[in-house]
């Protein structure tokens, strides 16, 4: 193959970021799957931008690809530089300030979930939803999904306003180039009834008017969705078309127009052939290499991880908690530990003497139910720690069908519930952090 150069005098064209990543990536011999894993950076954000799609990554998104490739200063600054010149370059200082707008970094890898983020993406990113709220029990992940949504927004071209809440988890960086963490918790406050239009309007219209495009995504993460007002919320989404809201609480707002997306614990199937590869197992695994990176996933001790993560209920922040007993004791006797009373277990060890307060948060969501769920939970709790039907919640309330289906979709949204298909049949399952949470609730 013969490669024409520029005539002599004429500077070369400078290759585009995808020409350049797609380079790097194929002289080493990685994969995009591959080079995804190693950078933390999701498999469509990696083809996106080898193709064009996403001209504009956010910083971290650029410093951790050149971090996986390995690259030497000269290739780096290269990268950077064809990374700032987008379809939208050559703008003044406070354009490209407000255009590198950009979600929190997280420190871990998502695993799982991959359909989950695909969805909110979707449909925020085309505009089909303007407010989606993920609802979950505490630990279960929003925070870490609206990350890895966000960050795909970001590279597919849609600045992100991203404001953390109360109830918000720390395990992410701040980047230290976003100019707009004032704004967002501008536009949080408001929402919130604090402040006057007459104050956040005019300053957001301007940002909003510099960044142009088809939108903008204002995540609220972590916080209390009683506390906002509707009100509010509709004149924003008058006033500017191209807003989006991606919210994260433990509770939907219960507002017209809200996309309700409840975000349910990792799949986690009763042990069985072909069941070693769910996603709760894989993300015990890597839980367990951080802490006991010397134990070799074998047959045993993969069934051994599908038990515990089955007994669990895929839950991600029960399962970080267990991983982290693994160093001070083996596998098997951790799968023990699990079978005879997991409660203790939910203590992470490496948070000091409260633990990860797993119990004590999911102790305030049991507290918030009204008193006909606590009962039904505590009836379920009795029965058994296996699978309930719908006939079963029908014979323990003695209520109606209707009835006993919305009181099973009200736990189901709290998140204190998952589905099960371990029978075969539509069925659920107290998670087993429920189960812990009420029964010390019980012995007080």
């Amino acid at each position: 193959m013969t490669l024409s150069l520029p005539p002599q005098g004429t500077p070369a064209t400078p290759a585009p970021l995808g020409s350049l990543i797609r380079g790097h990536r194929l002289r080493i011999g990685l994969t995009q799957r591959e080079l995804a894993d190693l950078s933390t950076i999701s498999v469509r954000a990696i083809r996106d931008l080898e193709k064009g799609k996403a001209q504009r990554p956010r910083t971290d998104t650029v410093r951790l690809i050149a971090d996986a490739l390995r690259l030497g200063p000269r290739s780096r600054t290269a990268l950077e530089e064809a990374a700032g010149r987008g379809p939208r370059a050559g703008g003044d200082v406070r354009r490209l300030s407000v255009e590198r707008a950009a979600p929190p970094v997280p420190l871990y890898p998502l695993v799982g979930r991959e359909a989950e983020t695909g969805v909110v993406v979707e449909e925020l990113g085309s505009g089909a939803e303007r407010l989606i709220t993920v609802v979950g029990l505490s630990g279960v992940g929003k925070t870490r999904l609206a990350l890895e949504a966000a960050a795909r927004l970001h590279d597919a071209g849609l600045p992100v306003l991203w404001h953390s809440g109360d109830g918000a988890t720390a395990d992410c960086l701040r980047a230290d180039d976003d100019p707009l963490p004032r704004l967002a918790e501008g536009c949080a406050r408001f929402l919130r009834g604090e402040g006057h239009a007459g104050e956040l309007l005019p300053e957001l219209a301007e940002v909003l008017g510099i960044i142009g495009g088809p939108g903008t995504v204002l995540v609220l993460d972590g916080v209390d969705t009683c506390g906002l007002d509707f009100g509010r919320l509709s004149g924003l989404l008058r006033a500017f078309p191209g807003l989006r809201l991606l919210i994260t609480g433990e509770r939907p707002w219960n507002v017209p127009g809200e996309r309700l997306f409840l975000l349910s614990p990792l799949e986690a199937p009763a042990p069985a052939a072909g069941h070693t590869d769910a996603a709760a197992v894989r993300f015990f695994l890597s839980q367990l290499r951080r802490v006991r990176p010397d134990i070799v996933p074998d047959e045993q001790a993969l069934a051994d991880v599908a038990w515990i993560c089955h007994r669990l209920d895929g839950h991600p922040a029960a399962l970080a908690a267990a991983a982290s007993w693994l160093t001070v004791c083996d596998l098997s006797t951790l799968r023990d530990i699990v079978d005879s009373d997991p409660a203790p277990l939910l203590d992470h060890l490496a948070g000091g003497p409260d633990g990860s307060r797993l119990q004590e948060r999911v102790g305030r969501t049991l507290a918030a139910l009204p008193p006909a769920y606590r009962t039904l939970v505590g009836d379920l709790c009795r029965a058994g720690d296996g699978e309930f039907l719908l006939q079963d919640v029908v014979r323990l309330t003695g209520r109606t069908l209707p009835e006993c289906g919305r009181l099973i979709r009200e736990l189901l949204v709290s998140g204190v519930v998952r589905s099960s298909a371990d029978s075969g049949r539509s069925g659920f399952r107290v998670l087993c952090v429920v189960r812990a949470s009420a029964g010390a609730a019980a012995a007080v």
